[in-house]
């Protein structure tokens, strides 16, 4: 299998306009995240971004980023543009989308993501961690997996819910928002339309369980921090600078 790590970076956010740009430790975020991500070691890392400014940034650092369409709905139809701009040849068959809102993402947490697609079987992989904190067992903005084990790192994903599932005793998983897709699959997903549970629930990735796609999840030890406000950023920049 041959990767290539797509971040997602658009400009327009409700919460924290010019996200992708905000100063960590003298950096624009989007960057750090892109540090991590070529950390990896799985792939080429190539920023998918709706701005000249992103895409500026990004090689400023040393990297690569495409300009992508500003009309897309999703992080997954944007890569989905970015990989036809950056692999129009189709050398590479593995698909992986780190969010551009983590920067404090660990390299194991990509790689982690990708395992799963060693199993022919599997369409897309995907990551979780065991919920600890009492009060995000019932936090409809923690999305839950509910799992088959597989074994004691990987289950197959049977549904992603904002409720508190699985009832009963036993421990719950926050879903973490990578994806490693094959590339026919990711063609496949953004080519169907939004599906009811998707709708009511608002998770993209349940269009893919409806239409019968497989996605396991890889249990990775912390959950990422996603940036989402001037909070979150703060929080950020406290986290790496003790790096």
């Amino acid at each position: 299998m041959t990767a290539i790590i797509l971040i997602p970076a658009r400009m327009a956010s409700t919460r924290l306009p010019g996200k992708p740009l905000a100063d960590i430790q003298g950096e624009p975020m989007i960057v750090h995240v892109w540090r991590r991500a070529c950390e990896a070691g799985i792939g080429e890392v190539v920023v998918a971004a709706d701005a000249p400014e992103i895409v500026a940034a990004v090689e400023a650092a040393g990297g690569r980023a495409v300009l992508t369409g500003m009309h897309h709905q999703s992080g997954s139809d944007r890569i989905f543009e970015a990989l036809g701009l950056a692999d129009p040849g189709g050398l590479h068959d593995i698909v992986v989308n780190v969010q551009g809102d983590l920067p404090t993402v660990e390299a194991a947490t990509v790689r982690a993501a990708f395992q799963p697609l060693a199993d022919p079987a599997v369409d897309i992989g995907t990551v979780c961690a065991q919920i600890t904190r009492a009060e995000e067992r019932i936090d409809p903005n923690v999305v839950k997996v509910v799992g088959s084990p597989l074994s004691d790192t990987q289950m197959r994903a049977l549904y992603f819910t904002r409720a508190t599932a699985p009832h009963g005793e036993g421990p719950l998983w926050h879903h973490i928002g990578l994806y490693a897709y094959r590339r026919a699959a990711l063609a496949r997903f953004v080519a169907l339309p939004p599906s009811a549970l998707e709708q009511r629930e608002k998770l993209e990735q349940l269009r893919a369980l409806e239409a019968g796609m497989r996605i396991d999840v890889s249990v990775v030890g912390e959950v990422p921090l996603g940036v989402d406000t001037p909070h979150d950023l703060e929080r950020a920049r406290v986290m790496l600078a003790r790096k």
